[in-house]
Formats: C-alpha cells, sequence, structure tokens
C-alpha cells in the first residue's frame, strides 16, 4: 500500500485508534485502583478525559476523509497478523497462568501483560511498516519491564500497577494522540 493510498484509507487508523483507546482507558481505570487517597479517582478521571478528546479527533479525521476512503483495512485479514496475535495470547495466558498459580506474585501480572502487549507491537510494525508502533512497543515493553524492576526493589502492587498499568496506557493514548495529529494535518499517520 502506498503513502498516499493510506492516507486516504481512515480504516486501519479508526480500528486501530479505536483498540488503542479502549484498553488504554482499561489500563488506566484498572491499574490506578489500589493507589491511596484521591489518587484513583483523579488518575480514572483524567484517563476518560483523555479517551473522550481522542474519540473526538478521531471523529474528526473520519468527517475530513472523502466517503470512498473507508475500504476494510487489509491489514487484520493477513496471517502474520493473526500469528502474532495467537503468539501473544499463548505468551500473555501462559505467562499469567505461571506468575499467578506458580509463583504466586499476582503483583507483577500487569507487568506482564504490558511487557508482552508491547512485545506484539514490534511484530505488528513489521507486517504493517508502521515505525509509530515501534515506538509504542518499545515504550510498553519499558514500562513493563520497570515494572518487575520496582516489584523487585520492594515496591507495592499499587506501585507496579501505575507504572506498568497505567503507564501503558498513557503509551498507548499517546499513540493514538500522535496518529489521529499527523493524519488531520494531511501527513501519513503510520509513518511518525
Amino acid at each position: 500500500m502506498t503513502t498516499a493510498q493510506r492516507r486516504t484509507q481512515p480504516s486501519g487508523i479508526v480500528v486501530g485508534s479505536m483498540v488503542a483507546i479502549t484498553f488504554g482507558a482499561v489500563f488506566v481505570l484498572v491499574n490506578s485502583a489500589g493507589l491511596p487517597g484521591a489518587w484513583p479517582l483523579v488518575i480514572r478521571a483524567a484517563g476518560l478525559v483523555v479517551a473522550v478528546m481522542l474519540l473526538v479527533g478521531l471523529v474528526l479525521v473520519v468527517r475530513q476523509a472523502p466517503p470512498a476512503a473507508f475500504a476494510p483495512a487489509p491489514g487484520y485479514l493477513n496471517r502474520r497478523y493473526w500469528l502474532i496475535l495467537a503468539l501473544e495470547a499463548v505468551a500473555l495466558f501462559g505467562g499469567l497462568a505461571v506468575i499467578n498459580n506458580v509463583l504466586h506474585r499476582t503483583a507483577v501480572s500487569v507487568a506482564w501483560v504490558a511487557l508482552v502487549v508491547g512485545v506484539h507491537f514490534f511484530g505488528l510494525a513489521w507486517i504493517w511498516r508502521m515505525p509509530l508502533y515501534h515506538w509504542l512497543g518499545a515504550a510498553m515493553t519499558l514500562l513493563g519491564l520497570a515494572g518487575f524492576l520496582v516489584y523487585a526493589l520492594g515496591g507495592t502492587a499499587a506501585t507496579v500497577g501505575l507504572v506498568a498499568g497505567v503507564g501503558s496506557g498513557v503509551a498507548l493514548y499517546a499513540a493514538v494522540g500522535a496518529a489521529l495529529r499527523d493524519a488531520l494535518r494531511g501527513r501519513d499517520p503510520v509513518a511518525t
């Protein structure tokens, strides 16, 4: 697919943005729960405001695209995509089973999720030729590793959740924001 075709086919950015906004919100809402005081409420409110702002940006991208631009996103029909998703699911659920049921370290579950999801973005970046996903993959992988490090240094489950979980939500939001910014400016959002 050429750069010009990508600019005129926002279906991929719509699907990808919706998935990232949804999972970003889940990361933020779920992983801020264990924080003390009013912090969970503040972080959740901020996370929801950002999600709504990103949805508004997505609507603007959809409105500026010509109606004929909404062809199905071909990347989701690719066998390599489904292979990456299958490997991600095996690593995710297999690792969580070991972490939770064998090692009994539930505090680092979110760090594992961030790490696996981060690594899967490298595969998606490769098959879809999306440099933005390399950045997102690196950020989430590092946040997952940081969550493990926080725990190893004596950090609480709430701190691990803040670093690896809320941090991953912020990374997902930032990736959507960057893609939408580029789309609204008429630049190829996947080349970022």
